[in-house]
């Protein structure tokens, strides 16, 4: 089983956890991880674009000359795809990118994700997290004394409304509720950062 270290609030080391194999000890499935992100990344996407086709843009009601004996080209209409501010043929229209991969898939692409983080000792646990009222500061201060200084995800269990209001104004950091850990955060960020109560959590949700 694969160990990490926990520390408390003030980056005082206080024990070791032993985490689950089945979540945090697979060997990492890049295929599923990049099907995963994928998938996010599509579900992102507004889908607002939006060009008008010839029965859309203003004019163009009458024929613009008749249809012989000009030595011109025919033509039925000044609102043609072919004619400067005429419709756009196959224009883009809004439309919804997102789509589902299947659920164990999507299990394991999470796993992986989780999985990588410990391979390359990027996952750190805290006994607790709590603060009386929002302080970005002593949330800094925190961040400081675990050596954290890139982008962090912060993971609880349902703490206080305060630790993510104390997280929201430094750069890099994201706080998220151990219901919600996604690919794309896991990935994203270079430190991971679990509450004890996150980590079983998580563990009776993917486990």
């Amino acid at each position: 089983m694969p160990k990490v270290t926990v520390f408390n609030q003030s980056g005082s080391q206080v024990g070791e956890l032993e985490l689950n194999d089945t979540v945090f000890g697979i060997e990492p499935n890049q295929a599923v991880l990049y099907d995963a992100i994928v998938m996010q990344r599509a579900s992102l996407r507004q889908g607002t674009h939006k060009a008008k086709g010839r029965s859309e843009v203003r004019g163009g009601g009458r024929k613009p000359w008749r249809q012989k004996g000009t030595g011109r080209a025919r033509q039925g209409s000044i609102r043609s795809p072919q004619w400067r501010g005429g419709g756009v043929v196959f224009g883009p229209v809004p439309r919804g990118y997102s789509y589902k991969l299947p659920k164990k898939v999507r299990r394991l692409a999470i796993k992986s994700a989780l999985s990588s983080k410990v391979n390359e000792s990027s996952v750190l646990v805290l006994e607790g997290l709590a603060f009386e009222t929002p302080r970005t500061k002593e949330f800094a201060a925190m961040l400081q004394s675990l050596s954290v200084n890139k982008k962090a995800l912060i993971v609880t269990n349902g703490e206080s409304e305060n630790v993510a209001l104390s997280a929201r104004n430094i750069p890099g950091v994201k706080v998220v509720d151990a219901t919600s850990v996604n690919v794309l955060d896991v990935v994203g960020h270079d430190k991971l950062i679990f509450t004890k109560a996150a980590v079983e959590k998580v563990e009776e949700v993917l486990g």
